[in-house]
């Protein structure tokens, strides 16, 4: 871990909260952004307009947040444009098996009770912490 950062990350995860409660109250739509672009991809009708400004939102916030803070970003060896469409076609095409991705399984789902966001969210978590320990095994401890 590089940096301690729980004010920062606390303030976050109450935006991530307050976001999900007010699509949730407001029209019982659930903030999963898998959901939400597949949706906006597959289908047209009565549910677009609320999923095109959610994803304008977002990217509407992040040049903002960009421009007010440039270094915030700053990444070190970024791969290729290449590289970072397969990543994000995998991940698209992951989260489409898996019937929602991290952030609908683990926050939207949980917060409902749903034993199949749980199995879920699980799954995520238990592959993570092996990836994580076979590359560490297999690339060193960093000595």
């Amino acid at each position: 871990m590089s940096s301690f950062t729980p004010v920062a990350s606390l303030l976050g995860g109450r935006f991530i909260i307050i976001e999900k409660s007010l699509l949730w109250l407001s029209g019982g739509q659930i903030a999963g952004i898998s959901g939400i672009l597949g949706g906006l991809l597959s289908r047209w009708g009565q549910a677009t307009l609320w999923r095109v400004a959610f994803v304008a939102g977002m990217l509407v916030t992040a040049i903002a947040l960009q421009a007010a803070w440039p270094g915030a970003f700053a990444l070190a060896g970024l791969p290729s444009l290449g590289v970072t469409a397969l990543g994000g076609l995998l991940v698209g095409v992951g989260t489409r098996l898996g019937s929602g991705c991290t952030s609908g399984h683990g926050v939207c789902g949980l917060g409902r009770g749903s034993v199949r966001s749980l199995a879920a969210t699980l799954t995520f978590m238990l592959t993570g912490v092996l990836t994580v320990f076979l590359m560490y095994q297999l690339l060193g401890r960093g000595e």
